[in-house]
């Protein structure tokens, strides 16, 4: 288990110039941003902000759009592009997904689902051990989120109702719905998590 878990753990993190904390870092200084004018136009403290930029803290996804809203950048760039593809348009390969990593302490997340398609979108999600998503009540009225887990131990909380979900369980629940989910016990989690429409 031990072993696995720190096999999950490199592949995650294994460059730490992937993570969007540098991505988001880096937008900043180009534009020439203080870490206060950035947090001010987010609606977060600066302290959050710069958690977010150290890979300490796992923003929300509500925060990563601020943050990107306040640094002129689509959401999208803070993914790998990954290797090229010709099938791009209809197929995404395994050695092309794009990855975000959320942290240190966090997650990851491939786009499993080209970007010509933007109805529906497709990701695998790693979930580091103890680690939440830190997600609030969504602003996302249209859509649904789906999903089911491959490995580990998933908590899901969906407005008030809370669920353990083991390996081969599936979800389903309307993209309105307030959400959190983390990983239960010392092993990651491996799901794969379907929204409509995308997000990224």
């Amino acid at each position: 288990m031990a072993k696995a878990q720190a096999a999950l753990r490199r592949e995650a993190i294994s460059d730490e110039s992937v993570g969007i904390g540098v991505k988001l870092r880096r937008r900043r200084n180009i534009r020439g941003f203080s870490l206060q004018e950035v947090a001010a136009a987010a609606e977060i403290s600066t302290g959050l902000l710069s958690e977010i930029e150290r890979g300490i803290a796992t923003p929300t996804l509500k925060v990563l759009r601020g943050i990107c809203q306040a640094l002129d950048m689509p959401m999208g760039w803070l993914f790998d592009e990954g290797a090229s593809n010709d099938d791009d348009e209809i197929v995404v390969r395994r050695s092309s997904r794009r990855r975000m990593n959320l942290g240190r302490n966090g997650m990851f997340k491939e786009l499993m689902t080209p970007d010509t398609v933007p109805d529906i979108q497709m990701m695998r999600i790693v979930i580091d051990a103890e680690c939440t998503s830190g997600e609030k009540p969504t602003t996302q009225q249209a859509g649904a989120k789906c999903g089911t887990v491959l490995a580990g131990r998933l908590g899901l909380r969906v407005d008030q109702a809370e669920y353990v979900l083991e390996a081969g369980d599936s979800f389903a629940f309307k993209a309105s719905a307030a959400l959190t989910f983390w990983c239960i016990g010392d092993r990651p989690v491996e799901l794969i998590w379907v929204v409509t429409p995308a997000l990224y």
